[in-house]
């Protein structure tokens, strides 16, 4: 219900047809009950007393229900079912006037007021009266829509996917959300859509049929111009690359609706070929996430990178009081601050150029800032390149990642959340190596604070793992965007490479909730959290997947070539080690695993050990340090 002091003008006027409206069907019911005779006028000087007091009541129940308060431009069901709700309380109000107030006519026969006849009456004339306007006025915004649509040079297009989706963008459509498209018909997977209608626009057959459709819209003169594809079209039993290379051949414009889970507002994207790689996305507890960092202050190292700048994006949508982006790039860090402003958050933006290197530094930004979460995303992921330059690789995501977990806890913090990945699992590569060089250091870290707590709260420090996401800084998706747009070839590294792939946006919003989990008392233990990635993708079938979706054909217009592997990869990613069986954890899309667990004693040696050999520039004992770490290094090569 909306606060008395956030009503407006509109609301009063509302308020006030909604009175009159009550007014006027009180009147009628009782004057067609009574055909305006005598009995009518005899009860008439009674009713006009109680009227004003009736109609008073009757706005404060229209409130109560969030009829004055609801835009009749969207009206609908729910309205509908409240408008009922009113006349049916208002009847009832009327029943107990009767009981309440005995009239006496002058010829002693009608111990009541209204009677049942006449309280009968008026619930329909009150829905009426209540209805009338709005349902008029919503008609009337409809058509004017639809008008404007048909006059200004709308896109005549075809809607595909189920009902429910093709009906979100309906309404869209009619609210004015999404505008210049005028829909002639849907195309759905579901047969039992099939032969219907939604909001008058007619299904017109199932996804195989766009061609037929398109011809047929041409031969009347109405040619279809363009397509909206809707979530359910990307599933894989509609056939998503079909449809797409389908339409292409067409001349059609194609678009997507993007999937509405988080509560965003209607919109039209162009369509990726990251689209046709999605598997149904976990469902997000967005209330868990929310309670996660709503009025909290909230630190993101590497915020300017892929996944630093969404989790930024994440936490201030969730309701972060105070947020401060660490960066070591300054256009990076320029471009996200001004992105997360721009947005008009609610939480305090602030960016810092450090080097998670410097630990002074790194500490006295904590200090100062007092984080109550922290979000590490800061690392060197190249994979050849930190082949070469192994020392940077050390010296970033070994080093850096003890800086900023030490930092975190003498700050204050309750969570230090470090963005791992799926190479640290029985590492092949510097990257991957380095890793999991870190993820002991929190796993040791978290333990020795659950001991030193004695059972009292303390910071949890947790690692996230996961793969390949879409859109990335040196995702293969882009690459090979770029070498089709240049005419070719598209180089993959070898023919029975695999990759997992999941969207920035639901890696990031499984991260926050890994974060809740940890935060719970109910599993102290776990520290090192796996995303489910789902199915692995062929890298060369990718590649041909987006030669098609361009229009070419594989081998004839663009070449796929093989470079061969480059050093520290391997062909398949593992989620899991054969040594840390997965551990269920009853959170959707998250599996913990148990990994060996050093302790920070030895640790400690082992980083002194590595300091020393980075001063010195000797690879061999870099090497020889981890490798003694991780004995699983290099075993897995394949």
């Amino acid at each position: 219900m909306t606060p008395l002091s956030q009503l407006t003008r509109r609301n009063y006027l509302i308020a006030a047809h909604d009175g009159l409206a009550t007014a006027l069907a009180l009147l009628a019911s009782f004057y067609l009950r009574f055909d305006g005779g005598e009995a009518f006028y005899a009860r008439l000087p009674l009713l006009l007393k109680i009227l004003p007091l009736f109609v008073a009541f009757s706005i404060v129940i229209c409130y109560v229900f969030n009829l004055t308060t609801t835009k009749w431009r969207f009206i609908s069901l729910p309205d509908a079912l409240n408008i009922l709700r009113v006349a049916t309380v208002l009847a009832v109000a009327l029943v107990v006037l009767d009981y309440a107030l005995i009239f006496d006519e002058p010829t002693g026969k009608a111990p009541v007021l209204f009677g049942r006849i006449t309280i009968v009456l008026y619930w329909f004339l009150q829905v009426f009266a209540l209805s009338a306007l709005r349902f008029g006025y919503r008609y009337f915004r409809y058509t004017r829509v639809r008008r404007h649509a048909q006059t200004e040079g709308a896109s005549v297009t075809l809607v595909i996917g189920r009902a429910a989706d093709a009906e979100v963008l309906l309404r869209a459509i009619e609210s004015g959300a999404v505008k210049q498209l005028w829909p002639v018909g849907v195309l759905s997977p579901s047969a039992a859509d099939r032969g219907q209608s939604i909001r008058n626009v007619p299904v017109l057959g199932g996804i195989d049929d766009v061609e037929d459709v398109v011809r047929d819209y041409a031969g009347r003169g109405k040619p279809i111009s363009r397509v909206v594809m809707t979530p359910s079209a990307f599933e894989p039993e509609a056939h998503p690359e079909a449809v797409l290379m389908r339409a292409k051949r067409l001349g059609l414009f194609v678009s997507r609706l993007p999937s509405l889970e988080s509560g965003d507002v209607p919109r039209l994207t162009n369509v990726a070929v990251e689209d046709l790689l999605l598997r149904p996305s976990e469902k997000i507890d967005y209330v868990r996430l929310e309670t996660l960092v709503k009025g909290k202050s909230v630190i993101v190292t590497g915020g300017g990178g892929s996944i630093g700048s969404e989790i930024c994006d994440r936490v201030a949508t969730f309701g972060a009081a105070r947020l401060l982006v660490i960066e070591h790039s300054e256009p990076a860090l320029y471009a996200v601050t001004e992105a997360l402003t721009a947005r008009a958050a609610n939480a305090a933006i602030e960016g810092r150029i450090a080097d998670i290197r410097d630990r002074d530094r790194i500490m006295g930004l904590m200090r100062e800032f007092k984080p109550d979460i922290v979000f590490h995303a800061a690392a060197l992921k190249h994979v050849p390149i930190l082949e070469r330059d192994w020392s940077e690789g050390v010296k970033t995501n070994i080093f850096g990642s003890v800086n900023v977990a030490d930092a975190a806890q003498a700050a204050g913090a309750e969570a230090m959340v470090m963005i791992s990945t799926d190479k640290a699992i029985e590492p092949v590569s510097m990257l991957g190596l380095t890793k999991r060089f870190a993820e002991m250091y929190c796993q040791a870290f978290d333990h020795d604070l659950m001991i030193q707590s004695e059972g009292k709260p303390h910071m949890r420090l947790i690692s996230v793992r996961f793969g390949n996401v879409l859109a990335s800084n040196g995702s293969v998706v882009p690459k090979f965007k770029a070498q089709i747009e240049a005419g070719g070839p598209v180089t993959v590294t070898h023919p029975d490479m695999v990759r997992y792939f999941m969207t920035i946006r639901e890696a990031c919003d499984l991260v926050l909730t890994a974060a809740t989990h940890a935060l719970t008392p109910a599993r102290p233990d776990v520290s090192v959290y796996v995303l489910n990635m789902g199915q692995p993708v062929k890298i060369v079938e990718l590649a041909e997947r987006m030669i098609r979706l361009s229009g070419l054909e594989p081998g004839v217009d663009i070449e796929v070539v093989f470079t061969g592997m480059r050093p520290g990869e391997r062909l398949n990613e593992i989620l899991f080690a054969s040594e840390e069986p997965p551990v269920e954890i009853g959170v959707a899309g998250i599996m913990a695993a148990k990994p060996n667990e050093p302790p920070m004693q030895t640790l400690r040696k082992w980083l002194a050990a590595l300091e020393e050999a980075i001063a010195r520039d000797d690879r061999f004992t870099i090497r020889a340090v981890l490798k003694d770490a991780v004995p699983e290094f290099g075993s897995h090569a394949a």
